[in-house]
């Protein structure tokens, strides 16, 4: 088994630019606007592929960047680490591509679903072995700091 994974902001700052990028892709190749009202009747078998492949992508993405603004926001000092790892989760059953569906789709379609598909899996790895490393117990300096600060703004 690999060792737990040690979450930088560096990594984290890395995986959100690739996460803004691929969310871009994703909504240019799904921008139905001109898609739908283009397609014949005898595509719907295509259109609804490209409506419910779309809304499993998006969602997938959106899942993708809140994980990675909470871990942003963690690195900023604007949750606690015991925050992070209560609200901080990856969806774990985010809903992957139909095969059916993705056969019906262009490839170029069908590739980026499956970058989005990878890019999932590799945060949700680094989630399982970031969550494996054992919560260090707070220092007695922050300890400190939280007891003033509480009692300094209350």
């Amino acid at each position: 088994m690999s060792e737990p994974v040690n979450l930088t902001q560096r990594l984290v700052e890395g995986l959100y630019c690739e996460a803004i990028a691929l969310s871009d892709e994703v909504r240019a190749a799904f921008d139905l606007s001109g898609k739908i009202d283009d397609a014949r009747e005898s595509e719907s078998a295509q259109r609804i592929a490209l409506s419910c492949e779309a809304l499993r992508t998006t969602t997938r993405m959106m899942h993708a960047i809140a994980w990675l603004l909470n871990h942003r926001a963690f690195f900023a000092g604007e949750l606690s680490d015991f925050q992070l790892r209560r609200h901080g989760r990856l969806v774990p059953d985010c809903p992957s591509a139909d095969p059916d569906r993705l056969d019906l789709l262009e490839p170029q379609v069908r590739a980026l679903i499956m970058a989005t598909e990878r890019f999932y899996a590799r945060l949700q790895r680094i989630d399982r072995g970031w969550r494996e490393r054992p919560l260090a117990p707070p220092g007695a300096l922050l300890r400190l700091r939280e007891r003033y600060g509480a009692v300094a703004v209350g």
